[in-house]
């Protein structure tokens, strides 16, 4: 019924979460500029804002098919109050039991699927920087 608001409120708060970041990230960024040429050092990993971003993605759209879906469905309507289980007492209780359980497992289980691959590419990094390390040691 609309168990998509769940998953959308967290994407609405990790967006937010996601432009503070960057600019904190954007005035922290250090460039080195000489006369004789320009250089700049990549440390080979991903800022946490484009992996927020990642989580944002998913976020909104699993939201926005969830969304359609309902639509669809005729649970959710172009006019006032928008939720046909908005319109009496008990079919409200059925929908906010119903974003208590499904909509936050949904929106735990795409934290966790994305919490997995944030350690994936933290794994990654590393074992790219380990190898590069490697590397300039042999030569």
């Amino acid at each position: 019924m609309a168990c998509f608001l769940v998953p959308t409120a967290e994407a609405v708060v990790t967006t937010i979460a996601t432009k503070v970041i960057e600019k904190k990230e954007k005035n922290n960024t250090e460039v080195s500029v000489s006369a004789d040429e320009i250089s700049l050092e990549s440390t080979g990993k991903i800022p946490f804002s484009k992996k927020l971003k990642w989580l944002n993605n998913m976020l909104w759209g699993g939201s926005a098919l969830l969304a359609f879906e309902h639509v669809w469905h005729g649970e959710v309507v172009p006019y006032f109050p928008f939720l046909t289980a908005a319109e009496d007492p008990a079919s409200a209780a059925e929908m906010l039991h119903e974003m208590a359980t499904a909509g936050v497992m949904m929106a735990v289980l795409v934290t966790a699927v994305w919490g997995c691959m944030v350690a994936t590419a933290g794994f990654l990094e590393k074992r790219t920087s380990d190898d590069k390390a490697a590397k300039e040691e042999r030569s």
